[in-house]
């Protein structure tokens, strides 16, 4: 009896051993997958062409997520159309998807109301509102227009011969942005020539290739074409002059506009409040991280996080602002 007992201390210990060495990488895994940010197979949908300012975001926040290691391998992909309302009804029929995000912003919110979609925001799991910026008045550098008040003064002689490029459907922010500037300068906005792309990387080229005569869009989209030499930045369109460039805000220049943009991410219909909560958390975590801030800074985003029933709330008061706008310019 003795000695079989002392057999089986040795397989105890070792068995002992081999729990000490299996047991804590499970647990973590375990614990990350149920209760911590790690999202295995999470895919970032963006609804426009690459190069724009939802392809910009997810594939930054994707990024910083894995540098920071919150989760890892996140897949980013582009399903672009009707100004963002063809990835909104795909991500709508993704229902009870928990690995699926989609990057969008007030450009989603117009599209909506311009395209009459059959799938709205309100069908989506609003997740988080991430960033604020302001839009930039861009021409390319062999522009004969030096100054936002050359452009205006050529714009106010001929509204309909001086087409403007932006990277959102009507309602969206890069078409409300020279709307809200035109009626500012004494412009009918009913005659503004306004020709929609899809996103801002899309715009770029007719930009550069003067087949626009300027384009709007946000700063984060051109800061590299602004500080190559590139593209002629005119004017912002916020309250405050952007740190580094050299524009003035079109409200300093004489124009009353005060206009900015902003960015988040929505999920499926159909989560569960566990699957929702995880991507919030992660987001949380991120907004959180030293890898989103030092993004915020050098893409010229001012932090704007909101998250849950209370984005949810700022979707459903934009909608609105959106149609109420579009009224008031006769539009």
């Amino acid at each position: 009896m003795v000695a079989l007992v002392r057999l089986r201390t040795p397989l105890a210990l070792l068995g002992a051993a081999v729990l000490v060495l299996v047991g804590p990488p499970l647990l973590t895994a375990g614990s990350g997958s149920e209760t911590g940010t790690q999202i295995p197979g999470l895919r970032f949908m963006v609804p426009n062409t690459p190069g724009g300012g939802y392809d910009i975001t997810a594939r930054t926040a994707a990024k910083n997520a894995e540098d920071a290691e919150l989760t890892h391998n996140i897949e980013v992909f582009n399903l672009p159309g009707a100004g963002g309302t063809v990835g909104l009804s795909r991500l709508v029929s993704e229902h009870g998807n928990g690995k699926l995000a989609m990057s969008m912003g007030l450009g989603v919110v117009g599209a909506v109301r311009s395209n009459d979609a059959p799938k709205t925001l309100g069908d989506t799991t609003p997740i988080a509102r991430l960033t604020e910026e302001q839009d930039v008045v861009v021409v390319a550098k062999d522009s004969p227009y030096k100054t936002i008040d050359d452009l205006i003064g050529a714009w106010k002689k001929s509204p309909g011969k001086l087409p403007v490029g932006g990277g959102s459907s009507p309602g969206g922010p890069d078409h409300l942005a020279p709307m809200l500037m035109a009626r500012a300068a004494g412009i009918s906005p009913k005659q503004v020539n306004y020709i929609p792309f899809d996103g801002g990387g899309e715009l770029l080229a007719s930009i550069l290739g003067n087949k626009v005569a300027f384009g709007v869009s946000g700063v984060g989209e051109y800061l590299d074409q602004i500080k190559a030499g590139e593209l002629r930045l005119l004017a912002v369109t916020g309250p405050e002059r952007v740190e580094g460039l050299d524009a003035p805000t079109l409200k300093e220049a004489g124009y009353d506009v005060n206009f900015t943009n902003w960015r988040g991410i929505v999920a499926p219909p159909g989560l569960t409040d566990k699957e929702r909560d995880k991507l919030v958390r992660l987001l949380e975590e991120l907004h959180g991280s030293d890898e989103w801030r030092k993004s915020l800074e050098q893409n010229g985003w001012d932090d704007a996080f909101l998250t849950g029933e209370k984005f949810g709330a700022f979707l459903d008061a934009e909608d609105k602002r959106v149609v109420s706008v579009l009224k008031e310019l006769g539009l």
